[in-house]
């Protein structure tokens, strides 16, 4: 077996005085026999940052940048861009991320210890075109195992990130974690809690999509087990894991409240996780609080924006992450009248695709149950009547303009409110969108509260 590299990384390995190996995930990926659209391939070297760049330069490649103190460079040959790292040894103070000392070295073995899991700590010398395995890492890969590079305490006891990576890593692979490893991990648990929240966001985001990298089936709800199992999830999402142990009514749930979210994960689509995950956070609260669950919808979106707060989720994700959680439980029966159904899906048509979505994983995540939800059904029924009926569904669809409105007499800051009011009237009633109609309806309008 052999692994691909371009005529122009070939070119410059022989034009190299040192070997020039492939390293981490590239060649993990080749041996594992997985392919992604994500892959990219990292280099080193037993050399120094200026003696690889002089070798790379006259090669044709262009130096992006360098860093000296860790011997890593970065370059491109056009579209393609590398990652190059000198052989080296870091030490580490416990729980911090970034080695407080570097040491330059050509041992390979001292290279591969420096890294996380064996799987990632195997070598590809292009110039020789072979693999070169120092820890034993090819083993892990045909295995399908992880375990760490040196004792497992130490591994994670020297980042706390590595915690997140284990469950990472281990869902998209499919690599189940040794038992030292994650005795390891759980050891280190509390170590998480010393990561930046934007490198934690950055690792939970890639666990709740695992499942695309390599496209290995229910690999984001593993790597959520993964995280519970070690102790991450609590220290990071308290009040998601306190959801543990919580009955549900068992007519209509099979799992407590913790499990169920976590299957919620399983059963949404990519473009809803991080709300499934969050859809009933607020249960607990509601349970300690009240004795009961009532009103947890609510609860679950001021929980949610707080957690989004402190893991830095992007305003727009957070927003929308807020607002599905709090309508997630709306007509759940299939008992709210039609003419409010429709008044909730044109004041959310942004995100209604996405209500769906939620709403089938929270069904789905009670009994692992897969066919439509009921709710999801009456709802794209209601939406199909909407539009064959057509009403508009947006600002845009009234035969009426907000500059009409002002001249007409509507007062200019009104005029936002009143337009809304129109459209929900029309919604309901397809026939009224007419100019003239809609004009007489916002002057009574406007009346009407002129009056009071």
């Amino acid at each position: 077996m052999k692994l691909f590299v371009s005529e122009k990384l070939k070119a410059l390995a022989y034009a190299c005085p040192f070997p020039l190996y492939a390293v981490g995930g590239s060649v993990r990926d080749c041996l594992a026999g997985l392919s992604s659209p994500q892959a990219d391939t990292d280099i080193c070297a037993p050399a120094d940052a200026e003696s690889f760049c002089a070798s790379a330069v006259k090669c044709g490649a262009e130096v992006t940048a360098v860093y000296r103190n860790t011997g890593t460079v970065k370059l491109k040959f056009g579209n393609e861009e590398y990652e190059f790292a000198s052989f080296r040894s870091d030490e580490y103070v416990r729980g911090v991320h970034t080695p407080v000392r570097t040491f330059f070295t050509d041992d390979i073995v001292l290279d591969a210890r420096r890294r996380d899991f064996k799987c990632n700590a195997v070598y590809y010398d292009i110039k020789e075109e072979r693999f070169v395995d120092p820890l034993g890492g090819i083993g892990d890969i045909e295995n399908k195992r992880l375990s760490t590079v040196a004792d497992a305490d130490k591994v994670f006891g020297e980042d706390g990130l590595r915690l997140m990576r284990l469950a990472r890593q281990g869902a998209q692979l499919g690599f189940k974690p040794t038992a030292e490893c994650i005795s390891g991990a759980t050891s280190n648990c509390k170590l998480i809690a010393d990561v930046s929240a934007e490198r934690m966001r950055a690792e939970l985001d890639a666990i709740l999509h695992a499942d695309l990298r390599y496209g290995i089936k229910g690999a984001q709800y593993e790597g959520l087990k993964l995280l519970d199992e070690t102790g991450v999830l609590e220290i990071i999402l308290p009040e998601l894991t306190s959801g543990r142990g919580m009955k549900q009514n068992e007519q209509f749930h099979r799992y407590d409240v913790l499990e169920h979210s976590l299957r919620a994960v399983l059963y949404a689509d990519e473009s809803v996780r991080l709300a499934a995950l969050l859809h009933d956070i607020g249960k607990p609260y509601c349970m300690r609080t009240n004795g009961n669950y009532h009103g947890h919808e609510n609860e679950s979106a001021r929980i949610a924006e707080e957690v989004c707060a402190r893991l830095k989720v992007s305003k727009k994700l957070t927003a929308e992450t807020v607002r599905i959680c709090a309508l997630h439980m709306y007509d759940l029966r299939g008992d709210a009248r039609e003419n409010k159904v429709r008044k909730l899906i044109v004041r959310n048509t942004d995100i209604f695709e996405k209500l769906l979505l939620i709403k089938q994983a929270d069904y789905s995540a009670c009994r692992d149950d897969l066919s439509q939800a009921p709710c999801v059904t009456r709802w794209k029924t209601i939406y199909s009547k909407m539009k064959a009926d057509g009403a508009p569904l947006s600002l845009k669809q009234l035969k009426i303009r907000g500059d009409e409105l002002i001249a007409a007499g509507i007062s200019p800051v009104e005029i936002g409110k009143t337009l809304y009011a129109l459209l929900e009237d029309c919604v309901i009633r397809p026939e009224l969108n007419s100019k003239e109609i809609l004009l007489k309806r916002a002057l009574k309008i406007q009346e009407n509260k002129s009056e009071k």
